[in-house]
Parts: C-alpha cells; structure tokens; sequence
C-alpha cells in the first residue's frame, strides 16, 4: 500500500491526458534514461541534484516526481519539492512500474527541441478547423502542456518556421502533416508512440471529420459541426484554441469511459 505522499499507476493513469494532470517530474538519471528514453506523457526532465535551485519554478502546481525505480531520488526530492510549498509525490514503483503495467510513454526520438523557457514551439496555418485543433490538443495534453502555438498565413508557415526556430505541421510538404488517408493527429500519435484504444478511437473520429469521410464513425457529423461552429465563433485563433481543448476534452473521455452508457428520454417507463 502506498504512503500518503505516494501516488499508484491507478491513480495517476487515470488523470494523464485531462486538464487538470499533475505535472510529472522525470528525475532519472542519465544512465537509467539510456536504458529507456521514452518518458511518461508531459514530463519535464530535472536533476535532483540542484532540486533547491527549481523547486520555485512548480509552485502553486501539483507534482508526481518519478525515477526509475521510485525509490531515494524521487522520494527525496518530492520532499524538497513540500519543503518549498509545492503539492508533490513520487510514483509508487518509478518508471519501471509505469512501463510494466503498460502506462502510456512518449518516444523522444522526434521530440522538438525547446525554447530557452523550455517549451516546445509549433507553427501551422491560420484559421483552424479540426486537425489544427486536434494536434495542439495532444500536443498539451500528453507531450507538453506549455507549448506555443503560431498561427500565420498559409504561404508564410516555413518561413516562420525557419525564423523563429518552430516546428511546422498540417501543411504539405513537412514531416507533421497527413500520410495518405491518415491525418496529422494520426502521425503525431504514431510518432510520439501514444496508440492506446481512447486515443485511437478519438483519432477515427478526427479523421471522419477532418477528411469528410462521415460515414466513418457515427460521431464525426457532430464532431465537424461543432469544429466548424466554433471556427465561427472566434476571430482569435488562439481563443479558438482555448474552447476547442474543452471540446477535445469532453470527445477524450467520452472515447475513454463512457462509450458504453446510453441516454434515453423518459429514464424509466410509465406504468400507464
């Protein structure tokens, strides 16, 4: 049973990916990384040998500090991390009780690299409909929760890219965009190595919509109007962002845990 500063593969599989997961603190070190470079969805990677020189930069957050076996070095600096306020606790079992129940990892083979703020930077073409909204939403969901995102003119979108040291998708021509009948969600979830069945079935449904295929899957009509809808409502791109995660939200754990629940109208019969 775990200590009251200990979290489960249980209880944390079953908040990665929602908007309000904790922040996961990677503290393996170098030699443990080489054995498996994957890391856990949205992880930041820290030493624990300077904790009391970044501990400041979690407050007010919750934390899950993982090492490889969950043992001294996550146990000591989720301590650190209390001492300076910050809600922490260490992964029962590390990385490796992650990686042997079949907890979602990232692959880091294709990971951007990050800004001097630590943030991966992304670029992609204005106006956003559905795959544009779908790709950020993974991208701050599971890969990293404090990304950029830059919506610019179509024809300006590797230029960008080149100047301002981003990473462009949904365009032709580069490497995060479609593959055949597959979309740019399809490919980041193939590259970052993030197949699970939710993910997967909230990949058909992007597909459906964003490919005009609606006969696909029941629920891409729905998903496109209201894509479209909300392309309406927002002149700001980013704004549109901002909304569009609630409904990618609500479209995640509608594919996670509620496919099998129906809803009809009267809940129970009358007896005439």
């Amino acid at each position: 049973m775990p200590s009251t500063t200990q979290i489960t593969f249980a209880q944390l599989s079953r908040l990665v990916g929602l908007p309000d997961a904790p922040t996961i603190v990677d503290v393996r070190i170098p030699d443990d990384v080489a054995l498996d470079t994957r890391i856990l969805p949205g992880a930041d990677h820290r030493s624990h040998k300077n904790v009391s020189d970044w501990a400041s930069d979690y407050a007010g957050q919750r934390v899950v500090v993982v090492c490889q076996r969950g043992q001294k070095l996550s146990e000591g600096v989720a301590a650190w991390l209390r001492h300076a306020g910050v809600a922490a606790e260490n992964l029962e079992g590390g990385f490796e009780a992650w990686r042997d129940a079949g907890g979602l990892l990232v692959s880091t083979a294709k990971l951007p690299p990050r800004d001097a703020a630590g943030r991966t930077v992304w670029v992609t073409r204005a106006r956003p409909k559905i795959d544009r909204i779908a790709c950020p939403w993974l991208i701050r969901r599971f890969i990293d929760p404090r990304a950029v995102f830059l919506f610019v003119a179509p024809s300006e979108v590797v230029a960008v890219a080149e100047r301002f040291q981003a990473v462009p998708f949904d365009i032709d021509g580069v490497f995060w965009s479609h593959r055949g009948e597959r979309c740019s969600f399809d490919t980041m979830l193939e590259e970052f190595g993030l197949a699970s069945p939710a993910l997967n079935r909230l990949a058909e449904i992007v597909r459906a919509a964003d490919t005009a295929r609606l006969d696909l899957v029941p629920q891409a009509a729905g998903f496109l109007a209201a894509s479209l809808g909300l392309s309406r409502m927002f002149k700001d791109d980013l704004a549109q962002l901002d909304a569009g995660m609630l409904l990618y939200d609500a479209f995640y754990r509608w594919c996670r845990d509620a496919i099998e629940e129906t809803h009809n109208w009267p809940s129970v019969p009358s007896k005439s």
